[in-house]
């Protein structure tokens, strides 16, 4: 149905998006493009400063950009702005907004999409919560692009950056769940077996215990945004140490363990039952322990760019297959378990 199809398209946008962002935090871009929602004055940017019309920016918005970084206002003249101007990160912060359009034009039409569309006779049951969740999406759209808005405002304020991915990270869950719920009829649910109040459980903590990891990572972020300005000319392999004595790197360090441990024991008590397809769990334990291969390259070589944004990709994917998982388990849950 046309409301699935919506749905993975939305979801495999935000994906796409999440890796955008990612690519503009891990380069600086952040404040490629200074201005919004125009780009340095312009629909489409300028690849050269002589293109751009000095009278035409704002100055009060730059200085107020650099009292909260604790630089001084007066300072900022248009000239001193153009010298910022650096135009691959001017494209790489447009190319992020660029790729937030599908998923803007996704959750709209689906929306729309779950009032019109003709649900199957299987699914019409769920037919209000269909309605709700796609609503919802295009909400949660709304109020993150309200939100990128207000990092470019704000000068990458800290706080704001890490309840965008938040954002993110719900939009996902929901839009998974909405292709649950508009599924084929011929895709079956889990068959339930004894161990399967366990198996909940546990796939709960773990994606409960993967959430907090993902906003734990985007603080981390954070700090390594301050050493990218504070100390751009630092060899990459330095930051490790720089960053080791802070509290949230100890935390979220430490905390990764927790991930492997859920995913095994998720990953063990579904392998042991002959009447659960093992898939995902098998999937699920994979990617943490890529994830964490990833981890232990940037806490002990270094913080490349690459991994850090395939870090978050795959963080991403992992709490779309997670959900996925979860909604499979609770689909039966109102039915008798089998021996």
């Amino acid at each position: 149905m046309i409301v699935n199809r919506l749905a993975w398209i939305g979801l495999i946008s935000v994906i796409f998006l999440v890796l955008a962002g990612a690519t503009v935090r891990v380069t600086g871009s952040g404040l490629g493009c200074p201005d919004w929602p125009f780009c340095w004055g312009c629909w489409v940017p300028p690849t050269d400063a002589k293109q751009i019309d000095i009278a035409s920016l704002d100055l009060e918005k730059f200085k107020k950009h650099a009292t909260r970084k604790g630089i001084d206002p007066e300072t900022i003249t248009r000239e001193t702005i153009l010298e910022s101007f650096n135009p691959v990160q001017t494209w790489i912060e447009y190319g992020n907004r660029l790729a937030s359009l599908p998923l803007g034009l996704a959750t709209l039409l689906l929306a729309f999409s779950s009032l019109l569309a003709k649900i199957p006779e299987a699914r019409r049951k769920h037919r209000w919560w269909i309605i709700v969740l796609s609503w919802f999406c295009l909400l949660d759209v709304v109020a993150n692009a309200i939100m990128g808005a207000m990092v470019v405002r704000s000068g990458l304020q800290p706080g704001i950056i890490t309840l965008h991915m938040a954002l993110a990270f719900l939009l996902i869950a929901v839009l998974t769940t909405v292709i649950w719920l508009t599924r084929p009829s011929h895709v079956e649910t889990t068959n339930l077996h004894r161990s399967r109040k366990k198996l909940l459980w546990i796939s709960l903590l773990f994606f409960a215990c993967l959430f907090c990891e993902g906003l734990l990572g985007s603080q981390l972020r954070e700090h390594t945004d301050e050493l990218g300005i504070a100390a751009d000319e630092t060899d990459r392999r330095q930051w490790v140490e720089m960053l080791a004595p802070t509290l949230i790197y100890k935390v979220h360090r430490s905390f990764s363990w927790s991930l492997l441990l859920t995913s095994g024991l998720l990953y063990f008590f579904a392998n042991r039952s002959t009447s659960v397809q093992s898939g995902e769990p098998r999937l699920i334990l994979l990617m943490v322990v890529a994830m964490m291969v990833m981890g232990v390259v940037l806490a002990h070589i270094a913080i490349f760019q690459v991994v850090q944004v395939l870090h978050v990709g795959t963080t991403s994917v992992l709490l779309a297959v997670t959900w996925h998982w979860i909604l499979r388990l609770f689909s039966n849950a109102s039915e008798p378990e089998q021996d």
